[in-house]
C-alpha cells in the first residue's frame, strides 16, 4: 500500500472518530435522546380509578366543584359540587338503556328514603337522550334528584371506568372517597358500602 493511501485511511478514521464524538456529545452520556424529551402535557394523574368492579378513587381534589349540569326534569342549572357540599353523598351514574340500572334505581331510592337528610343522593343520567331518562324514572316510579350529563362530565371528573352503573361516594368536603362500578340490587348493600366508606350507619 502506498504512503498516500495509508495517509488517506488515517485521515478518514480521524474524521469518523470526530463525528462519533460530536454525536455522543449531542445525545448526552446515556447515549439516547429520550432522557431530554419533554414530559407529556396535561394534568398530572392522582391515582386513576382502575377498571376493577370496586376501586378506590385517590386524590384530595374536589373533582365536582363548579360542575354545572341541567336538572333532568326541568332543565334548570344545578351546581353539582354545591348540591353535594356539607354532607356525605352518593352519586349514581346511569342511563336509560342500561339494564342493571333498572334494578338499581329503585334500590337507590329506597336507600335515599332511609338516609333522609343524613346522606345526599344524586342520580346522573349519563346519556344525551334526557327524555328517555325521564321516561325510565317515570316507568320505575323513582323520584330522586337527577341531572342530565350527556357529555359524561361526572364520569370524567371522578375518573370512573367506562361502564354503567357507577356509584361515587363523596365525602362532606367534596373529595371522592370511592368509585364503585357494580350494580346494587338492594338498599342494604348500598348502606353497607356507605358505612364502610363514609362511616355513616343507616
Amino acid at each position: 500500500m502506498s504512503a498516500s493511501a495509508k495517509t488517506g485511511i488515517g485521515v478518514f478514521i480521524v474524521f469518523v472518530a470526530l463525528i462519533v464524538a460530536m454525536v455522543m456529545t449531542l445525545l448526552g452520556d446515556d447515549g439516547g435522546p429520550a432522557a431530554s424529551a419533554p414530559a407529556a402535557s396535561g394534568p398530572q394523574a392522582t391515582g386513576p380509578v382502575s377498571g376493577s368492579p370496586d376501586a378506590p378513587a385517590a386524590g384530595s381534589a374536589m373533582p365536582l366543584h363548579g360542575l354545572i349540569l341541567a336538572d333532568l326534569h326541568d332543565g334548570h342549572p344545578v351546581d353539582v359540587g354545591a348540591h353535594l357540599a356539607g354532607k356525605p353523598a352518593v352519586v349514581n351514574l346511569w342511563a336509560y338503556w342500561c339494564a342493571p340500572c333498572r334494578e338499581e334505581l329503585p334500590a337507590m331510592e329506597q336507600f335515599a328514603q332511609r338516609a333522609g337528610d343524613t346522606v345526599t343522593v344524586l342520580t346522573v343520567h349519563s346519556d344525551q337522550h334526557s327524555d328517555k331518562g325521564r321516561a325510565l324514572l317515570e316507568d320505575l316510579g323513582v323520584d330522586l334528584p337527577s341531572v342530565a350529563d350527556p357529555e359524561r362530565k361526572v364520569a370524567a371528573a371522578v375518573r370512573a371506568p367506562q361502564v354503567l352503573p357507577v356509584t361515587v361516594l363523596v365525602r362532606p368536603d367534596g373529595t371522592v372517597a370511592r368509585v364503585v362500578a357494580i350494580p346494587f340490587t338492594d338498599a342494604d348493600h348500598i348502606a353497607e358500602v356507605v358505612k364502610e366508606t363514609l362511616g355513616v350507619t343507616l
